[in-house]
């Protein structure tokens, strides 16, 4: 039997594990060369958001003088922020070097990315002007050495740290240094396209571009030298909710984004040619502690600006767009309510358009018999038709009732925005439960028909987002079963009256019945494999940390259940493992796509329970969050389930093995290749054509 320091993986080295595999993407040459580009920047924007929450929360579990082993899967806190530490210093490393291959390859597809060494004498007089009419107006420059107070450093904002050395004081005869801050402005493209030359493009970032730009900068001082190097720092992102009473939730959750400005540094990356004494000059300045992640870098930062790297017309080092495709039934053209209400139908963006949950509400707001919609919004997109939806129905005289949970990490303030807006319109606004966040994805509309009120709804895995719905891939349940959406009225009728607690038949909710739920189910699957009987459990998550959930796929991996499992984030879980989780195997997709959907199979004895849910399988999934599971009861929707699974499953182009080691390993397997992202959206189109 293989030993392992302790049954799970931790959480936070499982993240970075995956994050590496995001990096694997970048350093693929399989890969369209600018989107290597921006999965670089995913995996540096995936990298600012980890460290401003899971690093700072187990800087505070060390602040606070605990171990915080029963928490972290048997690590110590202290110990662990210097793992991923080290962790994190070779993943930037890696990542520099596969950036410069990239830069290389660009440049033998006439693509060349300079700095301010490099630019020509007609480049020169564009970036002069440019600079004066675009970048010179809005720059933030900050003088330090006088100043009482340092300045406080926005969170994950871009800085230039610069060193002048003035030419000798004649009354000592001694070199002054001076020190300046100067914040990359962020309203403007980081990467900046100079005019072309014959075939050649050339872009130079902003950084550069404000490098050769010193001398105007600095005209008032005369120095011998000057030099500019990156700096950034990040700051803990968890928000801390005051318990003042005479104030709205709305303004609470506001006043704790705005602190998020000021709150404690627990990273702080410099370019790592910058001199001592301007590190220590700024350290000092800074108050950077020793329980704060310090890491040496490149030149350059913020690099999850690549994800927005331009395309340039190069349609050749991008990935070719798909045309999402229409649900096989399910027309746009005619009322999406007579074709639901006789038979449910599945959606799976970005292989399906996602202009069914626009068209289902728009036709909501319009129909006369429509007399109330209800909705869960998590995150929206920027000018969304989902909201604009919904505000058009108010005016068409539905009772619109919107729960919008204003806790939705990062999208804070446009969740605010938006809760402002509906408000304003005459939407009724819910703001979710005390101690708990509401992560459901769920519709339910009340129409009132010949025999009465009948009611049509969807259930999704992911948000109602038109913007990510091209790049998630998500399910979403359309549905007019009744015993379906009367149960999801009351998960709305919970939102209001939350001291009552209902029973549920049908769907799967948390924080009250997710956990022990699927817990029978995998007991059910013990007892027919202990029967002798077909048993096993077929599961895709974004991230599976849950211990108690763990050990209960041990327990049934020991009792002979055949699992597989289909994590693309963090999991907690260590497969294959004799005497442990001998009957478990778990894979991680990552490629096109962010996969997203959240899928669980039961063989139960032959006669397959499927289900699909907005949920985790993470603690604070199963018993800190609102969260919705749903059955399916369609016999062609679960053969879809079921067969998508497979495809999945059968990936051994972009999927990883979870393995003891933790080493990213590729899949292998005998046979054709396939990539499932592709082989998906070929299985749609051919579901079309039969």
């Amino acid at each position: 039997m293989i030993k392992s320091k302790n049954q799970y993986i931790n959480r936070e080295i499982s993240w970075l594990h995956f994050n590496k595999r995001v990096l694997q993407e970048s350093a693929d040459k399989k890969v369209p060369l600018i989107e290597r580009l921006r999965f670089l920047g995913i995996f540096s924007n995936n990298l600012d958001e980890f460290f401003k929450v899971r690093y700072a929360t187990v800087k505070r579990i060390v602040e606070a003088g605990k171990t915080g082993k029963s928490v972290l899967g048997g690590e110590i806190a202290k110990d662990l922020l210097e793992e991923i530490t080290t962790i994190v210093i070779k993943q930037q490393t890696e990542s520099l070097k596969i950036l410069g291959q990239i830069e290389e390859e660009l440049e033998s597809k006439d693509i060349y990315i300079i700095n301010e060494t490099e630019i020509t004498e007609g480049q020169s007089s564009f970036i002069k002007s440019y600079f004066a009419n675009e970048v010179s107006p809005v720059l933030m420059t900050i003088i330090l050495n006088d100043l009482r107070e340092f300045p406080v450093l926005k969170d994950t904002a871009a800085y230039l740290a610069i060193k002048m050395v003035l030419k000798n004081n004649t009354d000592t005869n001694k070199k002054e240094n001076k020190y300046a801050l100067i914040e990359i402005p962020k309203g403007i493209d980081r990467f900046v396209e100079l005019p072309k030359e014959g075939d050649k493009s050339y872009i130079i970032i902003l950084d550069d571009l404000i490098r050769y730009s010193l001398r105007s900068i600095f005209n008032m001082f005369e120095y011998e030298s000057i030099s500019a190097h990156m700096i950034k720092i990040t700051r803990d992102a968890e928000l801390d909710i005051d318990n003042d009473l005479s104030k709205s939730f709305i303004e609470k959750i506001s006043s704790s984004v705005e602190h998020r400005k000021i709150s404690d540094p627990v990273r702080f990356v410099y370019d790592k040619s910058i001199a001592k004494d301007t590190l220590s000059f700024l350290k000092e300045k800074m108050n950077i502690e020793d329980t704060d992640s310090v890491i040496p870098g490149g030149r350059y930062h913020n690099r999850r600006d690549y994800m927005s790297f331009p395309s340039l017309g190069r349609q050749d080092l991008l990935y070719d767009k798909i045309k999402p495709l229409p649900v096989k039934g399910l027309t746009l053209d005619g009322s999406l309510f007579e074709s639901i209400a006789e038979k449910d139908f599945l959606q799976y963006t970005p292989y399906h358009t996602f202009s069914y949950i626009i068209k289902f509400l728009r036709e909501a707001a319009l129909d006369p018999k429509v007399k109330n919609i209800k909705i869960t919004v998590y995150r929206l997109a920027n000018n969304s038709q989902v909201a604009a939806s919904l505000i058009n129905a108010v005016k068409n005289g539905k009772q619109v009732t919107v729960q919008i949970e204003l806790q939705a990490r990062f999208d804070e303030q446009a969740n605010i925005e938006y809760a402002e807006q509906l408000q304003a319109e005459g939407v009724k606004l819910i703001f979710g439960v005390p101690g708990l966040k509401v992560h459901s994805k769920i519709c339910l509309i009340e129409r009132e028909e010949e025999l009465g009120i009948k009611r049509y709804g969807f259930v999704s895995t992911g948000n109602f987002n038109e913007s990510t719905a091209r790049i998630y891939t998500d399910y979403t349940l359309f549905t007019a079963n009744d015993s379906i959406l009367k149960e999801l009225n009351k998960v709305f009728d919970f939102f209001e009256t939350t001291y009552k607690i209902h029973k549920y038949k049908h769907l799967i909710v948390s924080p009250h019945y997710t956990k022990s739920a699927f817990q029978k189910l995998i007991d059910i699957e013990i007892e027919n494999a202990k029967a002798g009987k077909e048993a096993y459990i077929k599961i895709k998550m974004n991230s599976f940390t849950s211990y108690k959930m763990v050990d209960k796929l041990y327990e049934a991996s020991n009792a002979g259940v055949k699992i597989k499992l289909i994590i693309r984030g963090i999991c907690c879980l260590i497969p294959g493992v004799p005497g442990m989780s001998e009957n478990i195997e778990a894979i991680s997709v990552v490629d096109k796509f962010l996969e997203h959907p959240r899928e669980f199979i039961f063989s139960n004895a032959g006669n397959p329970k499927v289900y699909i849910s907005s949920a985790d399988w993470m603690t604070r999934n199963l018993d800190y969050r609102v969260e919705v599971g749903c059955p399916i009861y369609d016999e062609d929707i679960k053969k879809q389930l079921m067969e998508t699974f497979e495809i999945s499953w059968s990936d051994n182009l972009k999927s990883r093995v979870f393995s003891i080691k933790q080493d990213n390993a590729y899949k292998k397997i005998k046979g054709p290749e396939v990539r499932s992202q592709f082989a998906l959206y070929d299985y749609y189109k051919e579901r079309l054509e039969s």
